[in-house]
């Protein structure tokens, strides 16, 4: 090959040597070029096995690490961090089409608000060990959109924390303003006779005061039930009950010191003077109080959820692909099925239907009501002993539209121990079953044991008819209740405390009737 030797003075010359130079180029073949890693043999801090192989132009791919990622959770943003990611398994890369994964361990996904306690997999993983969610997880799925630098998880909604419709966050909570509280009704009347004979004239008076009296300071509230009555000159003054209380937020309980009476929904109630710890179903959110079942399916796809109950829409979700749950219905009526729409994001639609009835014990799943009591019996006559005495009372929901419940009652000369079982059967209806266990101590010191049987039935159509029928309740002869025995053993001459409750049955039938009410 010769070359031509052109002045550097020529400039047209030049010119049009480099574009003839470019046209030459564009039409040569192109070459892959290769790095030999046996260079970086022997070299000083450098893997003597080096793989090089994905920074080959037909493999380009992200390199693994640690990169600061935006997160968004179920089509929810959550604030940005710093994530590890691997280079994806073949199985990774055949399932969810991606390069790097991230390596999440148990307690990022529990920050993120995945529900660990429902995957044993993921309970017992070390805290800080990379877990394979996608794996434990049915249906969840992620995606890293490496050009945003943002990390796309998808998972099932019954795998997350639920957040209850009407949830105030407790830092919200306000214990009111301090105040002084007065609310009374009075009632009075005054006669006379006045006849001709001064001896048959007279005046009669007669007044009443109802006194309901209080102060709130900070957390505490006193409360006073007071009467006043004067009968013809004569004056009376009753203290009914005198109450201190306050709010345990962290308990969802009510703390009361004084003058109030124990739970009626496992043993009968009764006045008492001491210490309560109750649960309180005013501090929590409106969907969470009562009972509802729990709503259970599974979506295809993000779907739309609808819940009707005697054709009307009482609730409405979105869900992600997978299993759901709903568990935060508003308390519904007594009457009708609930009626469950699924509607896939390509139009397509699932029905079926839950049947729903209710007895006053069942509880939502997983809600804990409990009442601890401890003081001193207050009887209704002066006459009547007021033993000390403890009481508890729990029920707890279980899934599958079980509840567990049970009771027990101590004093010196009386105990009771109950239990019982409740479940929302469907179409059958609503069933709960309790067994009560009893001794007692009477004036003549003759024990006296027996037991007492419950049964509770509740059925609901779609009617609107709601049919009730209370077994309430069977006693075997030795069976006495706290209040009868304290009654017995403080008067044993009077021969009405002798005769105590054997069974009593009950029946309700109630009809919506619209807008004209019920019947």
């Amino acid at each position: 090959m010769t070359w031509t030797h052109l002045p550097l003075g020529n400039k047209t010359s030049r010119f049009t040597q480099s574009a003839l130079a470019l046209m030459i180029a564009g039409t040569l073949p192109a070459y892959a070029g290769t790095f030999n890693p046996r260079f970086l043999e022997d070299v000083p801090g450098i893997d003597q096995h080096v793989d090089l192989s994905m920074y080959e132009s037909n493999k380009a791919e992200h390199l693994p690490g640690k990169y600061r990622v935006s997160v968004v959770v179920n089509e929810k943003k959550m604030e940005s961090r710093t994530l590890e990611f691997k280079a994806a398994t073949e199985a990774q890369r055949a399932k969810m089409g991606e390069s790097l994964v991230p390596c999440l361990s148990r307690v990022q996904l529990e920050d993120m608000g995945v529900r660990i306690d429902s995957f044993p997999a993921l309970k017992m993983a070390p805290p800080e060990a990379c877990v394979a969610f996608d794996d434990i997880i049915p249906q969840a799925a992620s995606h890293f959109d490496f050009a945003d630098q943002t990390l796309i998880m998808s998972f099932p909604q019954a795998a997350m924390t639920q957040t209850a419709r009407g949830t105030v966050p407790e830092s919200q909570w306000d214990e009111g303003v301090n105040a002084l509280l007065v609310d009374y009704n009075f009632s009075g009347s005054n006669a006379s006779y006045d006849a001709h004979d001064s001896e048959t004239s007279y005046n009669s008076d007669s007044y009443y005061l109802n006194l309901r009296s209080g102060m709130n300071l900070g957390a505490w509230r006193l409360r006073n039930y007071s009467t006043w009555t004067r009968n013809d000159g004569n004056n009376t003054w009753d203290n009914i009950g005198t109450s201190l209380s306050r709010a345990i937020v962290p308990l969802k309980s009510q703390l009361t010191l004084g003058d109030t009476s124990t739970a009626g929904d496992i043993f009968d109630s009764v006045q008492m003077r001491g210490v309560q710890l109750t649960s309180d179903e005013e501090m929590l959110p409106d969907s969470q109080r009562g009972f509802a079942p729990v709503i259970r399916g599974i979506a295809k796809s993000n779907a739309e959820v609808t819940v009707e109950q005697n054709n009307y829409v009482i609730y409405r979700t979105f869900v992600q692909p997978g299993a759901f749950e709903i568990n935060d219905l508003y308390p519904t009526s007594n009457s009708g099925d609930l009626t469950v729409t699924i509607k896939e994001s390509d139009g397509s639609e699932q029905k079926f239907v839950q049947p729903f009835s209710s007895v006053a014990l069942l509880q939502r799943e997983g809600h804990l009501k409990y009442s601890l009591s401890a003081g001193e019996y207050r009887a209704g006559n002066y006459n009547s002993a007021e033993p000390k005495f403890g009481q508890l009372d729990a029920m707890y929901g279980l899934p599958y539209g079980f509840t567990v419940y049970g009771g027990a009652i101590f004093s010196d000369n009386y105990y009771s121990l109950a239990g019982g079982l409740g479940k929302n059967f469907g179409y059958i209806g609503a069933i709960s079953i309790d067994v009560t266990q009893a001794k007692s101590k009477l004036a003549n010191e003759e024990n006296s044991e027996g037991q007492s049987y419950r049964f509770l039935y509740s059925k609901s159509f779609n009617s609107g008819t709601d049919f009730r029928l209370l077994g309430y309740k069977y006693s075997t002869s030795g069976y006495y209740t706290f209040q009868e025995a304290t009654d017995v053993r403080s008067d044993a001459d009077s021969s009405y405390s002798q005769y105590h409750k054997r069974s009593q049955i009950q029946g309700n039938v109630t009809q919506q009737l619209g807008a004209w009410g019920s019947v």
